[in-house]
């Protein structure tokens, strides 16, 4: 199978600039391996659906969790395009990344 393209936001693309180098090979390195296949867990992926978190409704939105890092990166999948859209990279601190990801995509 095929890697889906992976795309991000002009903001996720700020978030990874501010991480430092180990930091942003780990969340480079985990993107490529869930790029291999994104879709949600239920179709086989590695896609873990988010739904509602916190009163925010982020259906349709994907993470990827590097517990050791305490980094949440949030994705959607453009599936005509067999694309994988990072919105948000960001620490997990009191769910900061699912208020970012919920106005990112309210936007």
């Amino acid at each position: 199978m095929t890697s889906w393209k992976v795309e991000f936001t002009a903001e996720a693309e700020k978030d990874g600039a501010a991480l430092d180098r180990s930091q942003r090979l780990q969340v480079d390195k985990a993107i490529l391996k869930v790029s291999q296949n994104p879709l949600p867990q239920s179709e086989g992926g590695y896609g873990k659906p988010l739904g509602n978190k916190q009163s925010h409704n982020l259906t349709g939105l994907f993470k990827i969790k590097l517990l050791k890092l305490g980094i949440r990166i949030v994705y959607t999948l453009v599936r005509t395009d067999e694309m994988m859209k990072i919105i948000v990279i960001a620490a997990r601190a009191d769910d900061e990344v699912y208020d970012t990801a919920s106005k990112r995509i309210d936007i």
